[in-house]
């Protein structure tokens, strides 16, 4: 049986994943509209018979079909710009978090408290209680409603360090730091995964 996030987006645990939901059916929605009526059109041209040879020229369709385009874009722009300037706007964060992708696994470093660090490795027994290939023994632990920078980079190749319900996702490069804002509004169990093919483990590096 096919469960509803399954099919969809999982539930935002951040101001930032609620906007991007929000987007995504702001598109979709386009979409349909855009799909419904080009399939009307095509299925009226299939099964009509009806033909002008005299028909030389349409200026106000031709307007239409030029003008409805251009708006369509800019609805899809203006908001896609104020996300994309939303995503990377950091403003005086309350702490600062580093995770170093190694092969397999993460490492943690809480600067901001005594140099904090620990490294994070997939679980390796079953058990009843943790999900399967995505919960780990140390986690990863982050104060709600706080504006958080997020800081990743790699030791090795190159990785992501990715949190789907957060909206968050950051590639960690080797010699490089690459940072993020990070908010969440709700408490609770987060899980992520290394987005990047960084090996033949690639899939056994849950955050």
């Amino acid at each position: 049986m096919t469960t509803w996030p399954n099919i969809y987006l999982q539930d935002s645990a951040s101001p930032l994943m609620e906007q991007l939901i929000l987007f995504h059916d702001h598109i979709m929605l386009i979409l349909m509209m855009i799909v419904t009526t080009v399939s009307y059109t095509m299925i009226m041209l299939f099964f009509n018979k009806y033909t002008d040879r005299n028909l030389l020229e349409g200026q106000m369709i031709e307007l239409i079909w030029t003008v409805t385009p251009t708006m369509t874009l800019f609805f899809i722009a203006t908001p896609s710009l104020r996300l994309l300037y939303l995503m990377d706007e950091i403003n005086s964060p309350t702490m600062t978090t580093k995770a170093v992708g190694h092969q397999w696994y993460w490492t943690y470093e809480y600067s901001d408290f005594n140099d904090t660090e620990f490294d994070s490795y997939m679980m390796n027994k079953e058990n009843i209680n943790e999900l399967r290939l995505l919960d780990v023994d140390n986690r990863m632990v982050l104060p709600s409603n706080t504006f958080i920078r997020m800081i990743v980079t790699s030791t090795d190749v190159i990785h992501s360090w990715t949190l789907p319900s957060s909206g968050v996702k950051i590639d960690g490069t080797p010699g490089r730091l690459n940072q993020a804002g990070l908010m969440l509004n709700r408490n609770g169990l987060l899980f992520g995964q290394c987005s990047e093919i960084c090996g033949t483990n690639h899939s056994f590096m849950p955050i």
